[in-house]
């Protein structure tokens, strides 16, 4: 097998693992796992969406939970080296991330995303991706004159939950394109699991061998329907160095439910059970890749008590087999 000896992995429970939940998740919550993820040796962390949470109310607090963690003292010594990132899809979400960093307490990096599929670029921005690109183009500069890193993301790369099967080289067309608005770094995602192993390690080898440098671009996988490390085995074995996962592997779409009332959420494509969802779980991709002699540069131990705690927040069983089965021991025990 062939595969890089070394990667960077970032969690974004905190965002794209909690909008999924149909209850509010005390911002207090938020602001301990964003902590810890930091001290477990995150240095890339999704934190909040500064969207309208009128839709994903799960964000309504999105302002005061970066002035937390802006202000924390458990993780000051580590925040100078990270880079926490709010997504904002339309241009008041942008305009909102701007000012918070003028005022100082705003995200270090941006995300906005395009789909190769229109309905679904239409569904999520209200924008065509014609239109959504030409907003990009206007706001990018905007946000990297305020010192804002760019994040652009192509989405439904291997499959759309509204039309079906997409045309993967439009994805590598888009991520050529973001990286020429000026984006920093490219988000490679599978939107609903439609991913499967031998096509992300087809699209991963075009993507390579159009840009050359895996650095830039970031792994994005769902296991909806299982085969979650699998993918990221087909990612590795392309040479891709770069991933994102959630602990539990929860999350995917904003929830249409949240705290007895329902809100817009992702509309009408959200999934029927609420909790058959969910990106790659952290715990099991690092316990994996640790297994593989591949190094992440995070406290492997410490990542599986953190996905424990994450469980008794959200208050069921997560995804991730490796916080109760633990990691393979790496000497003998001494009994017989």
């Amino acid at each position: 097998m062939n595969y890089p000896k070394k990667v960077v992995i970032g969690d974004i429970t905190v965002r794209d693992g909690f909008q999924h939940e149909e209850k509010f998740i005390p911002t207090e919550a938020k602001l301990w796992l964003a902590e810890e993820l930091l001290l477990c040796g995150f240095k890339h962390i999704e934190v909040t969406n500064f969207g309208n949470p009128k839709g994903m109310p799960q964000f309504k607090d999105a302002d005061d939970l970066f002035k937390a963690i802006r202000s924390s003292k458990r993780v000051e010594h580590l925040l100078p080296g990270a880079s926490l990132t709010a997504i904002t899809i339309r241009e008041k979400a942008i305009e909102r991330a701007i000012e918070a960093r003028k005022e100082g307490f705003g995200p270090d990096r941006i995300l906005l995303m395009v789909s190769t599929s229109e309905s679904h670029q239409y569904k999520n921005s209200g924008l065509t991706i014609d239109e959504y690109f030409r907003m990009a183009e206007k706001y990018v500069p905007k946000a990297l004159d305020a010192g804002l890193k760019i994040n652009g993301t192509v989405s439904t790369i291997w499959g759309c939950p509204i039309e079906g099967p997409t045309d993967m080289s439009k994805a590598i067309d888009f991520a050529q394109r973001w990286l020429a608005i000026g984006a920093s770094d490219v988000e490679h995602a599978d939107h609903d699991g439609s991913a499967s192993p031998d096509r992300v390690y087809k699209y991963f080898s075009m993507l390579l061998d159009k840009v050359q440098n895996p650095h830039k671009h970031i792994v994005h996988l769902h296991t909806t329907r299982g085969w979650g490390l699998a993918n990221v085995l087909a990612a590795l074995q392309a040479g891709m160095t770069n991933y994102e996962s959630t602990l539990g592997g929860i999350g995917g779409q904003p929830a249409n439910f949240v705290d007895g009332v329902p809100v817009s959420g992702t509309g009408a494509y959200y999934y029927k059970e609420s909790t058959a969802v969910g990106l790659v779980t952290t715990e099991d991709m690092v316990v994996m890749m640790d297994e593989m002699g591949i190094d992440t540069n995070l406290d492997v131990d410490r990542v599986l008590e953190t996905g424990k705690m994450v469980e008794r927040i959200v208050g069921r069983k997560l995804r991730s087999e490796s916080i109760h089965q633990g990691r393979i021991p790496k000497n003998l025990s001494g009994r017989l």
